[in-house]
């Protein structure tokens, strides 16, 4: 028997969302991006955040960005991928900040990983600062990568002060004790389409408790798709699943979560000047 796809939600006339985090230089976006981007703008999910994990894809987001309106970039190392990192490769990613200014809106996706552990422990921790560091420098927000590595996290970001330009703790994967901290630091909390799985019931906490005006939503496309399209290739256009999720988490509509989270997205972005 063959699942029943929701339909997607549909927004009010002036009313329109933001995907805050999106990979759409990788591969699984080659064959159709220029058809996401017009379902994307034809359901008034209007602007997309593509973002940038090492340097190839830092280059490539920035010339997304500079190629399409409707998109900016950030660029930066993952914890993934930092082992490989030397003073060339922070030389290469303020090269393209400076090049692509007025396309980038933020540092990351930059963190700690204790899951996978790509990179040694030691390395993330130490790379993480230090491009802290540079996005101050820069004068751009963070976009923050946390699993599994609480503590180490919210430590380094005390450290670093970064509330002069502040930041995203993107996926959120925390508890509400948690995410009371992280809105400590002046940080925004993004919410995945994992607050859509009948399992993730810390998440669904946090997104119907925190402030809205605290909130940012995010694909992290091509992974991670809500409901009803669990399993299948995450796009920008599936935010709508995600916050009409979260709106009858919040018992309130569709639009309001809309416009709030719209407007935050253009306050910490500042998505409005590019």
């Amino acid at each position: 028997m063959k699942k029943r796809v929701i339909d997607l939600p549909v927004l009010s006339s002036g009313v329109s969302l933001v995907d805050t985090h999106c990979h759409l230089d990788m591969e699984a976006f080659k064959g159709d991006l220029e058809e996401l981007l017009q379902r994307a703008t034809s359901n008034k999910v209007e602007h997309i955040v593509t973002i940038g994990i090492d340097l190839q894809s830092s280059l490539h987001a920035a010339e997304l960005a500079a190629a399409y309106q409707n998109i900016s970039a950030t660029v930066g190392i993952h914890p993934h991928d930092v082992d490989a990192v030397t003073t060339a490769t922070y030389d290469k990613i303020g090269e393209i900040a400076d090049t692509y200014s007025d396309y980038i809106v933020g540092y990351g996706e930059i963190g700690l990983d204790y899951v996978k552990e790509y990179s040694h422990a030691d390395n993330q921790r130490l790379h993480f600062a230090n491009q802290l560091a540079l996005a101050k420098e820069l004068r751009l927000p963070v976009v923050v990568h946390d699993r599994e590595a609480h503590d180490d996290t919210l430590r380094i970001l005390r450290q670093a002060g970064t509330s002069d330009f502040g930041g995203v703790m993107h996926c959120f994967s925390g508890d509400c004790q948690f995410a009371e901290k992280v809105l400590e630091l002046g940080f925004y909390i993004s919410i995945p389409g994992v607050v859509t799985f009948k399992n993730a019931l810390d998440l669904q906490e946090v997104a119907r408790t925190i402030p809205l005006e605290r909130m940012l939503i995010e694909t992290d496309g091509p992974f991670l798709s809500p409901h009803p399209l669990r399993g299948k290739r995450n796009e920008p256009v599936n935010v709508l699943y995600t916050a009409d999720f979260i709106a009858r988490l919040r018992d309130m509509s569709l639009d309001e979560v809309a416009r709030q989270t719209t407007a935050n997205a253009e306050k910490l972005f500042k998505l409005r000047q590019n």
